[in-house]
């Protein structure tokens, strides 16, 4: 074993170095390389250092003779044992293209596929081995019911019934628009179709959304888009939003081969220095809230002035903070827009399908209330039913206090999900839902890319796919989608949304590599906002907190091969700043923010700017939500030993 999941056979090897050329020249991760001379020539890792680059399952794919084998996938079948189909990644909003391989009815292994507009046959090692996930023994694999405390197993029938009634009882004790529908991002289009149509059309309800509070308003997706190709080749590339490598990590490859072949220019605007920081031309760190003035400072240099008017811009735009409003990006990205008039705006939405969801409806009507709106609501006990699409508020949201008490005061909940998390073991029903390579679809990338999701493998237990599910829950309450197929779906989205209509069976069939969909009417271009953020206390810090690639998110968690690769919940503070608190690297320390105290360990990182504090996002160890207040523009924390 050279890392958690690759395995190296050295009498296997012929050194033909491309192991080592894909580790430094595209991942930019050199763990691996030559040692010895001659004869004596092997390939091998840093001592002490294992293999341990997001990427390293694309080595194991590009090996000619089998040297490097992958754990999850080493001798359980031979190739020629296996069918497959091509499918498409979900893990992230990247859209890769994937094969999906089984044998016996098991998914044993993905694969890339050299999709030229979007991922060049790469793929990230969570987006590659997380099918584990799918063959989990913690799988819900049929609805579940509340009896006391304890959810049993009933029939579907019963389920869907009590659904309806509960649905019903909503109704009557506070109007439809006391009924939410949230999450619908870990689907496929067809699953967020039916869901949005179910929830506005058949319930009724204006209060739909498919963002956990950790993106950016939905006019993002009005904005003139980029895409992915675009990106990489523009003349100049602005990062205004998360950790590209940690978050999507195939557009940070992408990009850093722009940078690194001298294609574009990046100009990186980031609260903490991220995995494409070494690649910019120019990397300006702004404190959070501080974004306005930190692009300013920048437009203000004239080398920036003039390398913006050289070519075409593009604008890579989402939340870098959770433990931050989205008002002040939204403003620096105005800023930026205003200042490069024919820039495009590629949205770093991180879920699988947000964007699919977010355009083909599953978004708020008039009035109606964004996720954080919901939370307030039932927190504030004005929420009869709210409805889980997939969604774990209690991990997913930033604000942990508002999610619990959100939770705590909706009356009725109901789950669809595939495995009971915090939030959905909390539900009155839970109906048991089809996992990826279970069903077949659509999903929409970042950029607006549709393309084809396969059905590889028999659903597990009595599982069903979102959209038939929303489908038979309308029957119960009096309605009709009228779909008998996923393809009734498909083709009811082309002709209902708007820049779809090209989106046909036809159309995916004869290009692998999807196809663009526009910008529905409904979503208007991101409005301009005012953006009001204090002086930090000298004695404070502020919070930085944003997500990591390997977390506790359920596919991460339930794949043997990932589950111990999370980094941790720990402090991230400047070598400085440890000695300005008084205490040493790897002791605890007590956090202290307004509402709760959380302990720590600390962890010294000069990539982390002064004055503020870094937290991985959804980690094993101490829950930094507890310190995130989802209203304020920022977060300050205090920081003493204990």
């Amino acid at each position: 074993a050279i890392s958690d999941i690759v395995y190296l056979d050295r009498e296997r090897c012929i050194l033909c170095d491309r192991c080592t050329r894909f580790a430094d020249e595209v991942a930019g991760d050199a763990l691996i390389h030559f040692s010895g001379r001659g004869n004596n020539t092997y390939i091998t890792t840093y001592p002490d250092e294992p293999f341990s680059s997001y990427f390293s399952g694309n080595t194991v794919q590009i090996c000619p003779v089998g040297a490097l084998t992958a754990k999850p996938y080493r001798f359980k079948a031979r190739p020629w044992d296996l069918t497959q189909q091509e499918s498409t990644c979900t893990t992230c909003s990247v859209g890769c293209r994937t094969v999906v391989q089984s044998s016996r009815d098991e998914l044993l292994r993905y694969m890339g596929v050299d999709s030229d507009p979007v991922n060049h046959g790469w793929l990230c090692d969570r987006g590659r081995f997380n099918f584990e996930s799918v063959k989990s023994d913690e799988r819900v694999l049929q609805p579940l019911m509340r009896n006391g405390d304890a959810l049993e197993p009933v029939a579907w029938s019963t389920a869907l019934a009590e659904v309806a009634a509960l649905i019903e009882a909503a109704k009557v004790a506070g109007g439809t628009e006391s009924i939410s529908v949230i999450g619908g991002a870990r689907g496929t289009n067809e699953d967020a179709f039916a869901w949005a149509r179910l929830a506005h059309e058949i319930i009724g309800t204006p209060n739909v959304y498919s963002q956990m509070g950790d993106g950016l308003p939905v006019g993002l997706l009005g904005l003139d888009r980029a895409t992915i190709d675009e990106a990489a080749t523009a003349t100049t590339i602005i990062l205004l939003g998360p950790d590209l490598k940690e978050e999507l990590p195939v557009l940070y490859l992408r990009l850093r081969e722009a940078a690194e072949k001298k294609r574009s220019k990046i100009i990186e605007f980031a609260p903490k220095q991220t995995g494409l920081s070494r690649y910019a031309w120019r990397q300006l760190g702004y404190e959070p809230g501080m974004q306005v003035s930190a692009v300013q400072t920048a437009l203000a240099d004239p080398a920036i002035a003039e390398q913006l008017g050289k070519g075409s811009v593009v604008i890579v735009a989402g939340r870098a903070n959770l433990a931050e409003s989205s008002a002040a990006t939204v403003a620096a990205l105005h800023t930026l827009l205003a200042a490069a008039p024919g820039a495009k705006v590629l949205p770093a939405f991180r879920r699988g399908n947000v964007v699919g969801a977010l355009q083909v409806g599953f978004r708020p009507g008039k009035d109606g209330l964004d996720t954080r709106g919901t939370l307030q609501a039932a927190a504030d006990g004005k929420l009869e039913c709210l409805v889980l699409l997939g969604a774990d508020p209690l991990t997913d949201f930033p604000d942990t206090d508002l999610a619990r008490r959100a939770l705590a005061g909706v009356r009725r909940i109901i789950a669809i999900d595939t495995f009971l998390t915090k939030s959905s073991s909390l539900a009155n029903v839970v109906l048991a839902a089809s996992a990826y390579g279970e069903k077949a679809g659509t999903t929409t990338n970042l950029e607006g890319r549709v393309s084809t999701v396969a059905h590889q493998v028999t659903p597990a237990g009595s599982t069903r796919p979102d959209w038939m599910i929303a489908t038979e829950l309308a029957l119960e309450l009096g309605g009709d989608l009228g779909y008998d197929s996923v393809e009734d779906v498909t083709a009811d989205i082309a002709s209902k949304v708007d820049g779809f209509s090209g989106v046909t069976a036809e159309a995916l069939a004869a290009d692998s590599n999807g196809v663009l969909a526009g910008v529905p009417a409904g979503i208007d271009p991101i409005d301009q906002v005012e953006t009001l953020v204090s002086e930090r206390n000298a004695y404070d810090f502020r919070l930085v907190v944003s997500r990591t690639l390997y977390d506790e998110a359920v596919g991460t968690a339930t794949s043997p091969s990932l589950a111990n690769l999370p980094r941790g919940s720990v402090l991230h503070l400047h070598p400085l700043d440890i000695e300005r608190v008084g205490t040493t690297a790897g002791t605890d320390v007590k956090v202290i923010g307004p509402r709760s105290t959380v302990i720590f360990t600390t962890v010294a990182d000069e990539s982390v700017l002064r004055g503020t504090a870094f937290v991985p996002f959804n980690n094993p160890g101490p829950n930094v939500g507890e310190l995130i207040d989802c209203f304020a523009a920022v977060n300050d924390v205090r920081i003493e030993n204990i």
